[in-house]
């Protein structure tokens, strides 16, 4: 018994660490799109023009 669920088990060594390689990889790739698309002239402009608002007060 003990034989064989040590021999089913031997199929999917490493699995978990590729698994976690390709979420690390995702994440990477998330992150540096988020990064070009936050640094952006247009995301800058409409989160200045945002602040701007904010802080604008009308007498």
């Amino acid at each position: 018994m003990l034989k064989r669920l040590l021999a089913s088990n031997s199929a999917d060594d490493g699995m978990t660490t590729a698994e976690y390689a390709v979420g690390t990889i995702a994440a990477a790739a998330l992150a540096a799109v988020l990064y070009v698309v936050l640094t952006g002239d247009s995301v800058e402009d409409h989160l200045t023009s945002l602040v701007e608002q904010a802080i604008s007060v009308d007498l």
